[in-house]
């Protein structure tokens, strides 16, 4: 499965951005990572294809949302409200494990795309 993400740039903060990520196949669970310079990759949000079920971390909880497209395969991170802290490069991911939002859970990486909040 290829993985390609759009949507980044840069924002002031209490501004909003809407990401994508395209699925060149079926995946049971997509989700979006953010990484930081100098942290870890953080889960931020997965959705189980299948169902719609979603799961949050809290750090983004009403502040961000997941949804899909299944007729494209497309997954979507509508950002609001960002903060300065909310500066990473984002990237997609597709398994088949739930709605985990640990990085071993899933095998598919998208190249990520900056978001940058000023």
């Amino acid at each position: 499965v290829q993985l390609v993400e759009s949507g980044g740039g840069s924002v002031q903060a209490g501004g909003s951005l809407r990401l994508s990520c395209a699925a060149s196949g079926y995946t049971a669970t997509m989700a979006w990572f953010r990484q930081a310079p100098g942290k870890e990759r953080e889960g931020v949000a997965s959705v189980y294809t299948d169902t719609g079920r979603t799961n949050y971390a809290d750090s983004v909880m009403g502040r961000f949302t997941i949804s899909q497209d299944s007729a494209k395969k497309t997954v979507y991170l509508q950002m609001t409200s960002l903060k300065a802290e909310d500066t990473a490069m984002y990237y997609c991911a597709a398994g088949t494990r739930g709605t985990s939002l640990l990085a071993a859970a899933y095998a598919y990486w998208g190249q990520g795309t900056q978001v940058t909040v000023s």
